[in-house]
């Protein structure tokens, strides 16, 4: 796979990175990444693997812009309130890099279509924010063998882990917690989604392009009120319905 002289010039800084270099980035233009959700954590996320040259980028979102998300969803603009998620950022997506592919599907991923949106992909991000969707996510990425890169965030912190067979996300999270709140109702630092879906961006490129250590099977933890991030394993759950003994 060869690159243009536009590309060559466009991805100049990574070229001459040691742990990406030519190889690492044909294997990003060569990749295809499915990323459900277009809001917080989608949007950063997005905006990086496109700068990044990932090849195709399949955007999952069934919502439309609305004027509550503009203060953390950076991908959107006041214009832009009332229009498709998928659509306005895959047109912001070309016009940022348009050697890359970017296919809007304005759906909810559900068990029904799970598997056929994971299936023909590399890699999955889970920007999502409720857990029905997150464990068919999972559920779908540990049937059809595909690398999960997991964020979430909530008022002052976020997290992000990378899970691949086993453990899988369900190890983590067997059942929805009990006290599970959403953005809308306790809010969440704006730039937080930045810091996530950055730190998503970058599992992936790490992943795709074989670079240092990804967080497979750990989860990076970070408190944006204290300024302090801790990593800790997840350990596989024999028990586990998705990926254990019995399942």
């Amino acid at each position: 796979m060869t690159f243009s002289d536009a590309e060559v010039e466009r991805y100049a800084r990574h070229l001459v990175l040691r742990e990406i270099g030519g190889p690492g980035q044909q294997a990003l233009k060569a990749a295809s990444v499915l990323v459900v959700g277009a809001g917080g954590l989608g949007a950063p996320a997005c905006l990086y693997l496109a700068a990044a040259g990932v090849g195709r980028i399949v955007l999952v979102d069934p919502d439309v812009v609305d004027r509550s998300n503009l203060q953390r969803q950076v991908l959107y603009a006041e214009a832009d309130i009332g229009r498709p998620k998928v659509e306005v950022a895959a047109r912001r997506l070309a016009g940022l890099n348009p050697h890359v592919v970017v296919e809007p599907v304005q759906a909810r991923l559900e068990p029904a279509n799970a598997a056929g949106l994971v299936r023909p992909v590399d890699l999955v991000l889970d920007g999502t924010d409720d857990f029905a969707t997150r464990f068919a996510i999972n559920a779908a990425c540990v049937a059809e063998g595909k690398t999960l890169v997991s964020g979430a965030i909530g008022r002052w912190t976020g997290h992000v882990g990378v899970f691949a067979g086993k453990p899988c996300y369900r190890c983590l999270v067997p059942e929805t917690p009990p006290d599970a709140e959403t953005c809308s109702a306790v809010g969440v630092l704006g730039a937080l989604a930045g810091v996530i879906g950055s730190m998503m961006a970058v599992e992936t490129v790490k992943l795709v392009a074989c670079a240092g250590e990804p967080l497979t099977g750990r989860l990076l933890v970070y408190d944006a009120l204290a300024a302090e991030t801790r990593t800790v394993r997840v350990g596989a759950d024999p028990k586990c319905e998705v990926c254990g003994e019995a399942s």
